[in-house]
C-alpha cells in the first residue's frame, strides 16, 4: 500500500503522478483538506491506531501523546464535516470502547478512506461514466490482508428528492444499482463491505454539541465486538 489518502474535510485533492511505475502522487491542490499516510505496512499487513499516531506525531514534531490527541481531533473534523449521524456515532463509539479495551493493539479505524481517484467531479464529467464510490466512509485494514469498508446509506445512497415536494424522497433504480454494482466489484476484490442504513440511527443529533444515543451506542458495539471475534482481535 502507498498513499492512503483520508480524512477529507473539504473541496476534492488534485493530485499528479510524479512516479506512475512506483504510484508516487503529489497533491497540488487542497492539500490541507486531506492526510496522506504514505509509510509502508507492517508485515502483518494490519494498520494500528499507534502506526499512525507515531507517524502523525513525527510530521507535527510533538511526542505520542499530543500527536494521538491532535489525530483524533483531526479524524474528529472530517467526520463531523460529513454530517452524517452515522458516521459520528460509528467513528464516536468505535474510539471510546475499544481504545481501552484494545490499547496498543487497536486497528485505526478511517474515516473518508479514497478507494480510487477520479480527477473531476461528476458535474465536470457530464455524461461521461465515472467510479461510483471514489471515497469510504470507513476502512480497517486487518491482518492477513484483510480490508473492512464500511458504509452508512442515507437516502441519497438509493433516493433523489421529489421536485414537487423536497421535503420527500424517491426511490432511484439506477442509483440503488450502481451501489450493488459497486459492492460486487468491491467484493470480487476481497474487500469486506458492511452497510448501515442511516434510518438505524435516529437516536443520534448533530445538533449543537454532538450526542449519541443508547440504541445508536450499542449497535455499533454489537456490531464491531462480532466483527473483532469474527477476526481474532482482542
Amino acid at each position: 500500500m502507498k498513499n492512503l489518502i483520508f480524512a477529507s474535510t473539504g473541496e476534492k485533492p488534485e493530485l499528479v503522478f510524479r512516479d506512475a511505475l512506483n504510484n508516487d502522487v503529489e497533491i497540488t491542490k487542497h492539500a490541507d483538506k486531506v492526510l496522506v499516510y504514505d509509510q509502508p505496512l507492517p508485515s502483518s499487513g494490519m494498520l494500528l491506531w499507534s502506526d499512525l499516531r507515531d507517524w502523525y506525531a513525527e510530521v507535527h514534531e510533538v511526542d505520542g501523546t499530543e500527536g494521538s490527541k491532535m489525530l483524533y481531533r483531526r479524524l474528529r473534523q472530517s467526520v463531523i464535516s460529513a454530517n452524517s449521524p452515522g458516521e459520528y456515532a460509528i467513528f464516536q463509539g468505535y474510539y471510546d470502547r475499544f481504545t481501552k479495551l484494545l490499547g496498543e493493539r487497536l486497528p485505526a479505524l478511517i474515516p473518508q478512506a479514497y478507494l480510487h481517484y477520479a480527477p473531476y467531479t461528476r458535474r465536470e464529467r457530464g455524461d461521461e461514466k465515472f467510479l461510483a464510490r471514489q471515497r469510504m466512509d470507513f476502512l480497517l485494514m486487518l491482518e492477513q490482508g484483510v480490508r473492512i469498508v464500511i458504509e452508512i446509506d442515507g437516502r441519497h445512497h438509493y433516493a433523489v428528492k421529489d421536485q414537487s415536494a423536497p421535503e420527500r424522497y424517491i426511490a432511484n433504480a439506477q442509483l440503488y444499482a450502481e451501489m450493488a454494482t459497486e459492492d460486487r466489484r468491491l467484493r470480487l476484490m476481497g474487500y469486506e463491505v458492511y452497510r448501515f442504513g442511516g434510518y438505524e440511527f435516529r437516536d443520534v443529533d448533530l445538533s449543537g454539541k454532538p450526542q449519541v444515543g443508547p440504541e445508536a451506542q450499542r449497535r455499533v458495539a454489537e456490531f464491531f465486538d462480532r466483527l473483532f471475534a469474527r477476526h481474532g482481535i482482542r
